[in-house]
């Protein structure tokens, strides 16, 4: 399959030890506080770890909500919110904006951004795998799977926990609606790309293949017109990405339409269809050139030279020689001068985001555990606040070297 993905970094987060001297008072609850930062540091570490797989994710991502949770829920299953919610400060960078963080004395915040690298760490895992140059079904349907619960885990924060958050979002962060909405259709378009990738390798056929792939075109496009108003030093190289593969999967769907066509004895309309695919083609190389040259967050890479990219000119190339060459013996039918509209429509593969909730309360949060937590006797100089000049260290990602084939970096 060998895909190639953009990838934004990961957001970095500033330490939290989760002390509250003389404000725990029980054993119990010295013991919550010392799970909550220990099971934080330890999904910090699986984010950059290599060896991390979907079920390792999980079950760390499970444990540390679960105790984070009686920071923000009753315990008595209420609408009230926990007396905790406020008590600690936290710091997090931002995707698309560097290291510039923004701080919110608020447990959903860190719910919500803890989740956001979560979903990212799911895309990064299926590019990962998507790179690899043989690929195995298993590994195939591990890419689909994963991108369609990053997708799930971004639609859940856009609807059930941004919009409690204390402090609203700041206009161009990533928890800010655009950038969510991107995230989640750039997932169900990427996902889309391992659907037809599986159809062309099982020779489905070709009015499938270009229906799928004009969706796919379609999800790219409307990815790209919801950065369209952002600055873009910060959303330029991913919107050059997104632009890009908006004019790659519409070469591939009048390639394929073409290929249909050319099936009903089309052949004239065939050939004017694979003309537009030369065109879309030739488009998407010239942005691949404008994405390596756009500074800007993101992934390295020379996506015209990986073997996604190559395979596609070279099947364009073959059908339209194949489309005139047949024309000149057989049909002599006349090349319109205006492309094929393409009113294509899949009824099969399309991808919807996998439902994700988080988990339930962890059962250490007892009422006598949160009863133990005394907020009078919290320091009057809040010491849970950060320093002005704390640090927030970016994640040390690993480079991913290229495989010999690919022509292209993914982290």
């Amino acid at each position: 399959m060998t895909h190639w993905f953009h990838r934004n970094p990961l957001k970095a987060t500033a330490p939290v030890s989760f002390n509250f001297y003389g404000v725990a008072t029980t054993p119990a609850a010295t013991k919550v506080c010392n799970d909550l930062r220990l099971s934080r540091t330890r999904l910090l570490e699986l984010f950059t770890d290599l060896s991390c797989n979907p079920e390792m994710m999980k079950n760390a991502t499970d444990l540390y909500f679960s105790l984070l949770q009686g920071f923000i829920l009753s315990l008595d299953g209420s609408s009230q919110e926990s007396k905790l919610r406020c008590i600690q400060n936290f710091k997090w960078t931002d995707t698309l904006q560097g290291q510039v963080p923004s701080a919110q004395q608020d447990a959903v915040f860190e719910l919500v951004s803890m989740a956001f690298n979560v979903a990212l760490w799911y895309t990064k895992y299926a590019s990962r795998l998507a790179g690899k140059e043989d690929i195995t079904e298993d590994e195939a349907k591990d890419v689909h799977r994963s991108l369609k619960i990053a997708a799930g885990i971004f639609k859940h924060l856009k609807e059930s926990h941004i919009p409690k958050l204390i402090t609203p979002v700041e206009k161009g962060r990533d928890l800010e609606a655009r950038l969510i909405d991107s995230y989640i259709i750039q997932c169900q378009a990427e996902a889309q790309e391992v659907t037809i990738a599986r159809a062309i390798e099982l020779k489905h056929n070709p009015g499938l293949i270009a229906a799928l792939a004009y969706e796919t075109a379609n999800f790219y496009q409307k990815a790209d017109q919801t950065l369209s108003s952002l600055d873009p030093t910060y959303a330029g190289k991913c919107r050059k990405y997104l632009n890009l593969k908006t004019c790659f999967y519409m070469a591939y769907a009048y390639c394929y339409h073409g290929q249909t066509l050319l099936a009903s004895d089309k052949c004239g309309e065939a050939i004017r269809s694979l003309q537009e695919s030369e065109k879309f083609f030739a488009k998407a190389e010239a942005l691949c050139k404008e994405y390596g040259e756009t500074k800007g967050p993101g992934t390295t890479a020379k996506p015209s030279g990986h073997l996604f990219f190559r395979k596609l000119g070279s099947l364009i190339k073959n059908t339209l020689e194949k489309c005139q060459r047949e024309n000149g013996f057989i049909y002599f039918q006349k090349v319109p001068a205006e492309a094929p509209q393409l009113e294509l429509k899949a009824n099969y593969g399309l991808v919807e985001p996998v439902p994700f909730e988080f988990p339930a309360l962890n059962a250490h949060w007892t009422p006598e555990t949160l009863a133990a937590f005394d907020l009078t006797k919290r320091p009057k100089d809040d010491s849970a606040k950060p320093k002005p000049d704390e640090e927030v260290k970016s994640l040390k990602e690993p480079d991913i070297k290229p495989q010999k084939d690919s022509g292209c970096q993914i982290s």
